[in-house]
């Protein structure tokens, strides 16, 4: 995935189940202010209110990422959207699958 190729998120903006929006990839490896442990896919697919959480596919329908926010001075969709790339949200997931070792087993 490069900038310039085309995805669509799916999710129930503000209620409106099964919709889907379209946009470009607009950079990727985007860290945010306050924020730079993800490297965040910049687009500029519409994300609001109940889609975030959703996919976002490439054309081949593949899952690239997860749609994540916003940036907005006003509140709104500005027209610049974040996903979480799909290899560090399965990253994650396995990570929540594997019991965690907490201190005390250290001690044990």
């Amino acid at each position: 995935m490069k900038p310039g190729e085309w995805v669509a998120a799916i999710g129930a903006p503000f209620g409106f189940d099964n919709s889907v929006t379209a946009g470009i990839v607009s950079a990727k490896g985007r860290s945010l202010p306050n924020e730079s442990y993800t490297p965040f896919i910049q687009t500029d697919v519409a994300i609001n209110p109940g889609n975030s959480g959703g996919p976002l596919f490439n054309l081949k329908g593949q899952v690239v990422g997860i749609n994540s926010q916003i940036y907005s001075r006003s509140g709104g969709f500005m027209g610049i959207s974040f996903a979480i790339p799909i290899d560090v949200a399965m990253n994650v997931a396995e990570q929540l699958k594997t019991p965690a070792k907490s201190n005390a087993d250290n001690w044990a």
